[in-house]
C-alpha cells in the first residue's frame, strides 16, 4: 500500500470550507491546507497561517534598486565622465529621476516574482493533493480541506470522523 499523504474533504460552499478549518484548528491540527476556486478572506486566519515578509523585502530591494539607479547615474557623470555643459551643475538629480524610478520598479518586481516563486516551492511538476478524486473541480466550483498525514495529532479514523461531522460532500484518503 502507498503511503498516505493526508485526508482530504470536499465542500460546495466558501463558509463550509472556513467553518471546517476553524474546527480542525480548534482539535489542534497544525499541517492543514485549503484549495478554493478564488480567495476567500479571513481563511488564512482559520488556516493558521502568519503574515508573509514579502511587502519588507520588496520594499528593501526596491530601495537597493533606487540606490543603484541613482547611485550608477551620479558616478557616470560626476567621478568617471565629467561634462561641465552650459555650467550646469554635474549632480543634477532632476535628470536622474527617470532611470532611477525605473531601476527601483525592476528591483521590486523581480524581487516579488522570484521570492513569491521560492516561497511556493515553484516549480512543483508533481503534487499529491492531485490525485485527489474530483479535484479538479478545485479551479472552478468546489472547496477543498487537506490534513496532510505528517501533523503530529494525525490519526486516519479520527481525521476521517472530524472532517466528517463538518458536514462534507464527500471525504477521500490521498496517497503520495
Amino acid at each position: 500500500m502507498a503511503e498516505l499523504y493526508g485526508v482530504v474533504a470536499q465542500y460546495g460552499s466558501p463558509d463550509a470550507v472556513k467553518a471546517a478549518a476553524q474546527t480542525m484548528r480548534d482539535h489542534g491540527y497544525l499541517q492543514i491546507e485549503a484549495y478554493t476556486p478564488y480567495p476567500i478572506e479571513g481563511l488564512d486566519d482559520d488556516l493558521g497561517q502568519t503574515q508573509t515578509r514579502l511587502g519588507w523585502v520588496v520594499l528593501a530591494m526596491g530601495m537597493v534598486g533606487f540606490i543603484v539607479g541613482f547611485g550608477m547615474q551620479w558616478w557616470a557623470n560626476v567621478e568617471f565622465y565629467p561634462l561641465n555643459i552650459g555650467g550646469k551643475p554635474l549632480n543634477s538629480w532632476p535628470n536622474f529621476i527617470v532611470i532611477t524610478f525605473e531601476c527601483t520598479i525592476i528591483f521590486s518586481a523581480f524581487t516579488a516574482g522570484l521570492f513569491m516563486l521560492f516561497r511556493n516551492g515553484l516549480p512543483q511538476y508533481y503534487h499529491p493533493i492531485f490525485n485527489t478524486p474530483g479535484f479538479e473541480n478545485a479551479t472552478r466550483d468546489k472547496f477543498f480541506l487537506c490534513v496532510e498525514a505528517q501533523d503530529k495529532h494525525f490519526e486516519l479514523a479520527e481525521v476521517k470522523g472530524l472532517l466528517a461531522s463538518t458536514h462534507p460532500e464527500k471525504v477521500s484518503e490521498v496517497e503520495k
